[in-house]
């Protein structure tokens, strides 16, 4: 029994030594092993042993507190009961340190699956960090080139601002000549009127000046 105890104890320690330290591919094979262990029937298995070990441990216990009510009973040990109190003895620490190691390996199992997980959420943090920080490099590029655009239309707008503004003036400058010729029109033919009413004038003047010559002739 204490042989088969030392052989778990051994093995629990040599998981322990690999789950703590990262040799080659052992800890991964160590993790899938109690991956595969905490799945299925595993669980209820473990549960079973842990179980066994303590009832071993508590047996122990109770076999070395009998031993030494029965010593101070008769006021001495018997050399058999020396022996079975260093084999109990024996017994409940190595299955102690069973139980404890079992628990140690438990939770470094746990807090190692944590890490890995948070292993995996970091890498992808850090692949959506550089993702965004492609992007938002892109949209800066896209900026620039907006802006550039943006500044190029607005030179265009000042120059066709500008043509506007010398189309204006010369509609201006435009109509205040039409304006002006139209005036200068009006006046002509005003004047026209004018020389038209004085010739219609000067025409009846001559008709009556020729009238009255000829009447003089007479």
């Amino acid at each position: 029994m204490i042989q088969v105890l030392f052989l778990v104890l051994f093995a629990e320690g040599a998981v322990a030594f690999l789950l703590m330290l990262k040799i080659g591919p052992l800890r991964e094979l160590v993790m899938k092993t109690l991956d595969q262990l905490k799945t299925g029937k595993g669980p209820a298995t473990m549960k079973t042993l842990a179980c066994t070990f303590a009832v071993i441990f508590l047996s122990s216990i109770v076999n070395i507190l009998n031993i030494q009510k029965r010593g101070l009973k008769l006021g001495t040990v018997t050399p058999m009961d020396q022996v079975l109190w260093r084999t109990h003895v024996l017994e409940a620490s190595l299955t102690g340190y069973i139980l404890f190691l079992a628990f140690v390996i438990d939770r470094l199992h746990h807090y190692l699956c944590k890490l890995t997980n948070l292993k995996k959420t970091v890498i992808s943090s850090r692949d959506e960090v550089e993702e965004l920080q492609k992007e938002q490099l892109h949209f800066k590029e896209k900026e620039i080139k907006s802006s550039d655009e943006i500044k190029k239309l607005k030179d265009e707008i000042s120059v066709l601002n500008e043509k506007l503004q010398k189309l204006k003036s010369d509609s201006d400058d435009h109509e205040k000549r039409t304006i002006s010729a139209e005036a200068h029109v009006s006046a002509l033919q005003k004047q026209c009127e004018e020389l038209l009413l004085e010739y219609d004038r000067l025409l009846e003047d001559n008709q009556i000046l020729q009238a009255q010559a000829l009447g003089y002739r007479s």
